[in-house]
């Protein structure tokens, strides 16, 4: 039975771990090509010879890094499919608005949202060339909740990603191109082990708000990807994809 991807084409940016990398694994057992795209060389290259795709090195913040990525992928490939723009930073100096600077303010704008904005801007192209496509860009709850933890320039990058996905949405949909924002809760991934381990009593406030009691597994996420990068998908367009245990809509949450 054919995969839910079959034969089609699909760049990871942020490929190499966490989230990425099990969205990799789960699009190459669906049937699809994939290009992971990180600027980690060595993980990068041993997560596309796993599954047997490609392996782009590239700053995502930059224009022409992110056309090359384009063009590699369509000679190997002959064409792209689907998007999965989710590289993404959430760096310890990236805090409170009134402790958190402009430097560690744009790194952050940058690499979560220009990436975004880059690889939508060349990326759309390449899926009209075939008819429509894919695209699911990583936001965040944050993007639609607030907190008194804040990692200010993270949280307005977030809510930039879930706008502009939208609007993208709205805009190319009756020429096939399906843009969603896909916002997951807190996910167990090795930048939000480090964060914690450093810091226990934060870990420990974040769960308290979980109505599951636990962090999403980035597989779980990973499977949320499939979907919206699937027929399956094929009406939901312009959404905010929520993967969030019930985190957002919950108040008061089970003892």
């Amino acid at each position: 039975m054919p995969g839910r991807l079959e034969g089609k084409t699909a760049v990871i940016t942020g490929g190499a771990s966490g989230i990425g990398r099990e969205t990799a694994r789960r699009f190459a057992e669906e049937g699809a090509n994939v290009c992971i795209v990180d600027l980690n060389a060595a993980t990068g290259e041993e997560a596309a010879t796993e599954i047997g795709g490609l392996f782009v090195q590239a700053d995502v913040t930059s224009p022409d890094d992110v056309q090359r990525v384009y063009a590699e992928t369509a000679e190997r490939f002959g064409g792209v499919d689907v998007l999965f723009n989710n590289a993404g930073i959430s760096p310890p100096d990236d805090d409170s608005i009134l402790t958190t600077d402009y430097e560690a303010w744009q790194r952050v704008q940058d690499v979560n949202l220009k990436s975004v904005y880059l690889c939508c801007k060349y990326g759309i192209p390449h899926l009209l060339e075939r008819g429509g496509g894919s695209i699911i860009n990583t936001a965040s709850f944050v993007a639609v909740m607030g907190a008194a933890t804040s990692q200010i320039s993270y949280t307005a990058s977030k809510g930039g990603v879930l706008a502009m996905s939208r609007e993208l949405g709205v805009q190319f949909a009756r020429q096939g191109v399906r843009v969603n924002a896909l916002c997951p809760g807190p996910v167990n991934t090795p930048l939000l082990q480090e964060l914690f381990a450093k810091d226990p009593e934060k870990a420990a406030r974040r769960l308290i708000h979980l109505p599951m009691g636990r962090f999403a597994e980035a597989t779980e996420i990973a499977n949320a990807v499939l979907f919206l990068a699937s027929d399956e998908s094929s009406y939901v367009n312009a959404s905010t994809f929520l993967v969030d245990g019930g985190l957002s809509g919950a108040y008061v949450t089970p003892e």
